[in-house]
């Protein structure tokens, strides 16, 4: 049994090993039939590949063909381009260098002429000066011959043409003064109504002094404490806004403004009156009613000039004078309201001008506008007469307004007789007793000093004189001056008043500068 197993298992090994060997010759015949037909198609394929490279070479070689001869193409039209602008450029050259060989040919001919011209010119200046000695030369021998013709000498006779010229000249000399005597006896009427317009020197009629303070009429005292705010607010805010000094104290049922200048108190007179009409009194209410009123005093100032000529019967006078005229109601002469006394001259001179025969409108027209120079709020170095005459002629006055408004002062000579109308109707209105103030109008001319000095600095937008001008109160605009500026400003301001006026007491120079930021909501 055990000799079997062993045999059936020698059996199986040997089966296996001759297994074995069959299939590696088999394996290896395969083999070699796949290697021969890889070998023919790598043959295949290697021909393919060379058919195919000669016909790629081929076409690459035609399109280098012809883009050779494209880029060829081009490069000669670019040439040919290059050549016909060259061509084109040494054309122009030609053409300049003719231009220029003609301006060459022009300037030697013009510069030939010039030197031939230079020469004929130095004979012509030689010629004329042989000429010039020979002429002393004749001149001086014809003395000489004449001086002995005479027995005189050139001086003798000098002398004695001299003395029948002054004969002869006193003679013509009595005969102008006898015509002018004549003359002065035919226009002695003339002289004699002319006298009698200086004799009428004496009017009676009352005149109020403009004084610098207004009262301002309230209901209660209760009122007081309303436009004083918080602190002082609201009147610091009114002060500031119209330049007006506010006094409260205990006068019942009153508040004084004080302020040189008539327009900034009526500005402030009716702006407290519409704050305390409508109840609501706050800095920023403030400067709007403050605005609203300053427009509406210039509608004011319009409305008055046009009733002041109207009332008078003067037409065609331009809207800048009727303007002009206007602005009279807030300003002084010497305490004499301006409208009043110019109104007043008009009057007066319509009547002399009618008594004497002459144009009473034409009269009234040159008194109504004699002070117009000044009505500026800027002093100028030009006296009041000359400016007013300089406006008129502007605004197309006549000859005659123009000269009796420059010639009430004398500054320039009279040439018709509406002007001594005009200097006398003026001297009588501001001669009469209580008319004029000195003292108020040095007063008033100090206080625009003051403020005049503070507007010569930079960034100064307001100023003000109050307190009967112990203070200066100076707004600066927050944009050009800051906080340290605006302290050495307040030094400088004070060390050039000290410097330049002549005032009593002190003078407190308070610069205020605040910033604002304004958006509008739409």
């Amino acid at each position: 049994m055990d000799n079997n197993i062993v045999f059936l298992i020698i059996a199986g090994i040997a089966g296996l090993v001759v297994g074995f060997i069959i299939a590696k010759v088999l394996e290896k015949s395969k083999a070699s039939e796949i290697i021969k037909n890889a070998k023919k198609t790598s043959e295949s394929i290697l021909r393919d590949a060379k058919s195919e490279g000669e016909t790629i070479k081929k076409d690459k070689i035609l399109q280098a063909k012809e883009k050779f001869i494209e880029l060829k193409s081009e490069h000669e039209k670019v040439i040919l381009s290059r050549d016909k602008k060259i061509a084109e450029a040494e054309k122009r050259i030609r053409d300049k260098e003719s231009q220029v060989s003609n301006e060459l040919s022009k300037n030697k001919k013009l510069s030939t002429e010039l030197e031939q011209k230079i020469k004929e010119s130095d004979q012509r200046q030689d010629y004329l000066e042989k000429k010039q000695s020979e002429l002393k030369k004749l001149h001086k021998s014809q003395v000489q011959q004449l001086e002995v013709i005479s027995g005189l000498s050139a001086e003798e006779a000098k002398d004695q043409l001299v003395e029948s010229l002054k004969v002869q000249a006193k003679t013509d000399a009595m005969t102008l003064i006898q015509g002018t005597i004549e003359e002065a006896k035919l226009t002695a009427r003339q002289e004699a109504k002319k006298v009698i317009i200086n004799t009428i020197q004496r009017i009676g009629t009352e005149e109020a002094i403009e004084n610098c303070v207004s009262v301002f009429n309230i209901e209660s005292d209760d009122v007081k404490g309303r436009i004083i705010g918080r602190e002082g607010r609201n009147i610091r805010a009114i002060e500031a806004a119209t330049g007006v000094e506010i006094i409260v104290d205990d006068t019942p049922e009153a508040i004084i403004l004080s302020c040189f200048d008539s327009v900034r108190r009526e500005v402030a007179r009716l702006s407290l009156h519409k704050l305390v009409t409508d109840g609501r009194i706050h800095p920023a209410r403030i400067e709007e009613v403050v605005k609203k009123t300053r427009k509406q005093i210039d509608e004011e100032i319009i409305e008055v000039g046009k009733r002041t000529v109207i009332d008078l019967g003067i037409h065609g006078l331009h809207p800048e004078l009727i303007k002009t005229v206007g602005r009279m109601k807030y300003r002084s002469s010497y305490g004499q309201n301006l409208l009043q006394h110019s109104r007043e001259v008009a009057k007066l001179c319509g009547v002399m001008a009618a008594e004497l025969g002459l144009n009473p409108k034409l009269a009234k027209r040159a008194g109504l506008l004699h002070d117009i120079g000044k009505v500026p709020d800027t002093e100028t170095e030009v006296p009041h007469a000359i400016l007013g005459m300089q406006w008129a002629e502007k605004y197309g006055e006549k000859e005659e307004v123009c000269n009796a408004i420059g010639a009430h002062h004398d500054e320039v000579e009279m040439t018709s007789l509406i002007s001594p109308i005009v200097q006398v109707c003026d001297a009588i209105s501001g001669a009469r007793p209580g008319a004029r103030r000195q003292v108020l109008d040095s007063y008033i001319q100090r206080l625009k000093d003051l403020e005049g000095i503070a507007f010569r600095f930079e960034g100064v937008k307001k100023a003000y004189a109050i307190q009967a001008g112990r203070e200066l109160r100076v707004i600066v605009e927050s944009e050009k001056v800051n906080d340290e500026r605006a302290a050495s400003l307040s030094f400088e301001i004070s060390q050039k008043i000290q410097t330049d006026m002549t005032y009593p007491g002190q003078v407190k120079v308070t610069v205020i500068r605040e910033t604002r930021a304004v958006n509008i909501a739409k």
